[in-house]
C-alpha cells in the first residue's frame, strides 16, 4: 500500500511540475509574441499609410485605405531610385574590400605565428570600445584633408575602415576551428600561405564571410550622419538621406508617398536577407560563437 501510494505522489508531482513547465513556456511565448507585435507596429503602419492620401491619413487614422493609393509607390520610387542605387553601389565596393581585407586579416591572425601576434590582435579589439561619434570630427578632417569630401570615397574608405574591426574578429574566430590537418597536408603538397588562404580557407567558410557580408552591407546602408556630413551633392547621395530630401522636396506632410519612399528603401535589404538568411545564421551559430 505505501508503494502504491509513493507512486501515485511520484505521478503527481510529475504532472505538476509538467503543468508549470507548460505554465512558464506559455509565459514565455506570450512575451515573445507581444514583442514581435511591439516590433511589427510602425512596419505595419508603413504599409498602411502608404497606401493612403493626407486626407485618409488625418480624417480617418485607423480606417482601411479607401480609395487605395497604389500611385504613392511609384511617386516614392521614382524619388528614390537614384539614392538607393548609390547605396547599393557605394555599400557594395566597401562590402567587397571588408570582406577581402578582413578575411585575409583573419587567416594571418588564426595560422600563422608571429611575434606579438596577440598583442597587436587585442589592439585591434581595443578600437571596438572606442564610440563611433567620437572619431566623427577626426574623420571628416582626415577625408577633407585628402580632399575626397563630395566624392563616393568619402563613404567608401571610411565604411572599409570602420567595418575591418569586427569582420576580422569573426573571421579569426572562425578560422581557428577549420582542421589544422587540412593546412598541413596543403603545405606537404608545396601551397604556398596564398595559395591555403583561398583554396582552402576560404571555400570552408563562406557562412561567416556572408555573415560578415550582410552586417556591413545593413550597416553602411543605414548610415546616415556620416553621408550627411560628407556628401552634398545629391546625384551621389544615398538612400537614408535621400528620405529626408524627398521629404523637403514633397512636403513634410505628404505622408502617403514619403511612407511608400520608406517602404521602397527597404527592398534591396529584403532581398539580401532572403538569399543570404541561410549562411547568415550558420554563420552567426558557428564561428562567431566559437572560443
Amino acid at each position: 500500500m505505501s508503494t502504491l501510494t509513493m507512486k501515485q505522489d511520484r505521478q503527481i508531482t510529475k504532472r505538476q511540475a509538467q503543468r508549470r513547465e507548460n505554465f512558464q513556456q506559455g509565459l514565455i511565448l506570450l512575451s515573445l509574441l507581444a514583442l514581435l507585435f511591439l516590433t511589427l507596429v510602425p512596419i505595419i503602419l508603413m504599409l498602411f499609410f502608404s497606401l493612403k492620401d493626407n486626407g485618409q491619413i488625418y480624417g480617418r487614422f485607423w480606417a482601411a485605405p479607401n480609395p487605395i493609393r497604389f500611385e504613392n509607390y511609384p511617386t516614392g520610387y521614382e524619388a528614390m531610385k537614384g539614392y538607393i542605387v548609390n547605396s547599393v553601389t557605394f555599400a557594395g565596393v566597401s562590402v567587397l574590400l571588408v570582406v577581402f581585407l578582413a578575411s585575409l586579416s583573419g587567416y594571418v591572425f588564426a595560422r600563422l605565428r608571429f611575434p606579438f601576434r596577440e598583442t597587436i590582435y587585442l589592439g585591434i579589439l581595443a578600437l571596438l570600445m572606442i564610440p563611433g561619434v567620437l572619431t566623427l570630427i577626426p574623420s571628416f578632417v582626415l577625408v577633407s584633408q585628402l580632399g575626397i569630401i563630395n566624392t563616393p570615397w568619402a563613404l567608401i574608405l571610411p565604411w572599409t575602415s570602420g567595418g575591418q574591426v569586427f569582420g576580422i574578429l569573426l573571421c579569426r574566430t572562425f578560422f581557428a576551428t577549420l582542421p589544422q590537418e587540412l593546412f598541413d597536408s596543403g603545405r606537404i603538397d608545396g601551397a604556398s600561405e596564398i595559395q591555403l588562404y583561398y583554396k582552402i580557407a576560404v571555400p570552408l567558410s563562406w557562412p561567416i564571410i556572408v555573415t560578415v557580408a550582410i552586417m556591413h552591407l545593413v550597416a553602411s546602408y543605414n548610415d546616415f550622419i556620416w553621408p550627411l556630413l560628407t556628401i552634398s551633392n545629391s546625384d551621389i547621395q544615398v538612400v537614408s538621406v535621400g528620405l529626408t530630401e524627398f521629404t523637403s522636396q514633397y512636403g513634410i506632410t505628404d505622408w502617403g508617398p514619403r511612407m511608400a519612399a520608406y517602404t521602397v528603401a527597404t527592398v534591396p535589404l529584403l532581398i539580401l536577407f532572403m538569399f543570404g538568411m541561410r549562411y547568415y545564421i550558420r554563420g552567426i551559430t558557428s564561428g562567431a560563437v566559437k572560443a
